[in-house]
C-alpha cells in the first residue's frame, strides 16, 4: 500500500496564502489556508494508505487528525523540500500539497501496478500531486518551482528518467480569490467552502 505525504505550512497570518490579500485580510487568508489544510488532511485520512505523513513548516494545530506522522520541512527551495519529503519515505509514495481542498479519496487511491509514477497537473502550470513507486529525491532537485512551466519540466524529468508515467486529473490550486471561489464551488460541503462563505470579502 502507498504512503501519502502532505507538504504544508502552518496557517499563520502573513505567512500563508499571501496572494489572497487583498481582498481578504491576512487573518482571513490564514483561516482559509487552515480550512484547506483540514479538508486535505481529512481526505488523506479517508484514503487507503500504509502511512500518512505531514511534512510541516511550523507547528501542528487542532486541525491535525490522528494517525499522521509529523516531520519538519528542511531548509532550502521548494524543490529541495519536496525532494527531502520523498527521501524520508520508502516504497510507493504519493505527495500532495495543501492547496487543493477539493481532492477526494478516490483521486488519492493510486495503483503503481504497470507504472512507476503518477503526475497530477495543476491549472496554473504546476502540479498538485506526484507519486513515485520508488522515491528518488534526485527527480525533484533542480526543477524550477512556482513557474508556469514547473509541471511540464517535472513531468519531463520523470519521462527522461525512463519512468512509466500516468496522469491524474488536472486540478485547480487555491492561490487567488478567483481560485478560492472556483474551488469552493467544486466542494461546497467542505470546511474550505464554509469558511469562504463567512468572509466578508467573499461577497465583493
Amino acid at each position: 500500500m502507498t504512503t501519502i505525504v502532505v507538504i504544508a505550512k502552518e496557517p499563520v497570518p502573513g505567512r500563508v496564502k499571501t496572494r489572497l490579500t487583498p481582498p481578504f485580510t491576512p487573518e482571513e487568508a490564514a483561516e482559509l489556508a487552515e480550512a484547506a489544510l483540514a479538508d486535505t488532511l481529512r481526505t488523506v485520512a479517508a484514503a487507503p494508505a500504509s502511512r500518512r505523513v505531514l511534512v510541516l513548516d511550523g507547528s501542528p494545530g487542532p486541525w491535525l487528525p490522528p494517525a499522521f506522522d509529523v516531520l519538519p520541512q528542511c531548509a532550502g527551495g521548494l524543490d529541495e523540500r519536496l525532494a527531502e519529503a520523498f527521501d524520508g519515505c520508502t516504497g510507493p509514495t504519493l505527495l500532495i500539497g495543501m492547496d487543493t481542498p477539493q481532492v477526494t479519496p478516490d483521486l488519492l487511491t493510486v495503483d503503481f501496478d504497470g507504472c512507476d509514477a503518477w503526475f497530477g497537473p495543476a491549472d496554473d502550470g504546476g502540479f498538485w500531486a506526484l507519486g513515485l513507486a520508488e522515491p528518488d529525491p534526485r527527480l525533484l532537485r533542480g526543477v524550477p518551482m512556482s513557474t508556469p512551466a514547473t509541471g511540464a519540466v517535472q513531468r519531463q524529468r520523470l519521462v527522461a528518467a525512463g519512468l512509466r508515467v500516468r496522469d491524474l486529473p488536472r486540478l485547480r490550486d487555491v492561490d487567488t480569490a478567483a481560485d478560492a471561489h472556483a474551488v469552493a464551488a467544486l466542494a461546497p460541503r467542505g470546511r474550505f467552502a464554509k469558511r469562504l462563505a463567512q468572509c466578508p470579502a467573499s461577497g465583493r
